[in-house]
C-alpha cells in the first residue's frame, strides 16, 4: 500500500493557491528560488504539522497540530514550501520559505514511499532540539490532526538533524523517544562536592 497523505483543509490549499497567484505575495517572500521560478508553480504534499512542546523526564506533552506545509513544486522539484495556520477565522496562509528543510521532507517522501508500507505521512516538530522530522503514523486513515505517536509509528530525521541522530534513517518511536528524551533534560548542578571540592 501506498504512503497516504491525508487531506488538506480545503481553505488552507485556497489560501496557499492565492497567495502563489499574488505578484505581491511571491516578490515579497524570502524565498529567491520561488522568485525566479520559470513556469508554473503548484502546491503539493500536503503535511500536517504537529509540535511536540516537552519532552522530559516527567513524560512528553501532547503533540498539537500548529499547521499545514506545502512544498511549492516548480517542473520535477520543489523550491520552496509554504505554511498555513489556524485562525479565528480558519485555514489561513502564513508565508512562503525555501532552505534545507524543503529538499529533506521531498527526500524523505520518497524513502517512505519506497518502503511501501501502510503509514500515513506528517511531519513532526521538536522545538527542544531544533528537530523536524517525517512521522509516518501507523493509522492511514486518520484525519492527520489528530492523534499521539504510537511506539511503533515511525519518525525520520529530516536533515539538518541534531549531532548523533543520523538523518533520513527510521527510528521507531520507542527506540528514539530515550535519546530525545536524554537531549531535552538539562544536567544536574554540580555542587562542591561533585567537583571533589571540600564540603563546607
Amino acid at each position: 500500500m501506498p504512503l497516504h497523505l491525508p487531506p488538506a483543509p480545503a481553505p488552507a490549499l485556497r489560501s496557499v493557491l492565492t497567495a502563489l497567484g499574488s505578484p505581491t505575495a511571491v516578490r515579497e517572500a524570502r524565498t529567491p528560488s520561488l522568485r525566479a521560478a520559470q513556469g508554473p508553480t503548484t502546491p503539493e504534499l500536503p503535511l500536517p504539522v504537529h509540535v511536540w512542546d516537552r519532552i522530559s523526564e516527567q513524560g512528553l506533552s501532547a503533540t498539537r497540530l500548529a499547521g499545514w506545509r506545502f512544498l511549492i513544486r516548480c517542473g520535477d522539484r520543489a523550491v520552496a514550501a509554504a505554511d498555513t495556520m489556524l485562525t479565528p477565522d480558519g485555514w489561513a496562509f502564513s508565508h512562503f520559505f525555501e532552505g534545507p528543510y524543503v529538499a529533506s521532507t521531498e527526500r524523505a517522501l520518497s524513502q517512505a514511499e519506497a518502503l511501501q508500507l501502510p503509514y500515513q505521512a506528517r511531519l513532526l516538530s521538536v522545538p527542544g532540539l531544533y528537530m523536524l522530522t517525517l512521522w509516518l503514523h501507523g493509522d492511514p486513515s486518520g484525519d492527520g490532526t489528530e492523534g499521539h505517536p504510537a511506539a511503533t509509528d515511525l519518525l525520520v530525521p529530516l536533515a539538518p538533524a541534531p549531532p548523533g541522530i543520523p538523518a533520513y534513517r527510521p527510528f521507531r518511536v520507542a527506540e528514539l523517544l530515550p535519546v530525545l528524551t536524554r537531549r531535552v533534560t538539562p544536567l544536574p548542578l554540580l555542587g562542591p562536592t561533585a567537583l571533589g571540592s571540600p564540603a563546607a
